[in-house]
């Protein structure tokens, strides 16, 4: 059993790396999808009974928005893996910006999430920790962070 936790600005390709990757193996929990932390609690809590694996697919850009999610997926017996989706603000903006309408998320809020994520720490209570990196490509690459001063190892 997984919990899966995605951390990253929006427009990094963190929804797209999980229909890639994960669509047919874990639930996914999105806040934009399910619009309040009441719902996001009560599919939470659904995951954790039935031990069914999930992708928390939010920015979780602090490490005191990862807190919801760590202690109790751990409680559960889950392993907890963090996937760093890395990018640039340019390039965030840039594929924010193709996005329909609504979707879209306004300059502002993306530029202050960039500025103010926090990249994952063993110390969260992560099992593993993966950066993602997404080529001009669109070919998703990831990267084993080891334990030892926070090294990366291609996976």
């Amino acid at each position: 059993m997984e919990a899966v936790l995605f951390i990253g600005v929006q427009g990094s390709g963190k929804s797209t790396f999980y229909r890639e990757r994960f669509s047919d193996t874990h639930v996914r929990i999105n806040l934009d999808m399910l619009r309040t932390r009441r719902r996001e609690r009560i599919l939470l809590a659904a995951c954790l009974e039935a031990r069914q694996s999930f992708v928390v697919d939010n920015t979780n850009a602090l490490e005191n928005d990862r807190t919801r999610y760590i202690p109790l997926a751990r409680a559960a017996g889950f392993r907890v893996i963090a996937y760093s989706v890395e990018t640039t603000l340019a390039d965030a903006m840039r594929r924010n910006n193709q996005r329909p309408g609504k979707q879209r998320v306004p300059a502002p809020a993306l530029a202050a999430t960039f500025r103010k994520l926090q990249q994952p720490r063993w110390e969260e209570g992560f099992d593993e920790i993966y950066t993602v990196t997404l080529s001009h490509e669109s070919i998703f690459s990831v990267e084993s962070r080891t334990r030892e001063a926070g090294l990366h190892e291609p996976k």
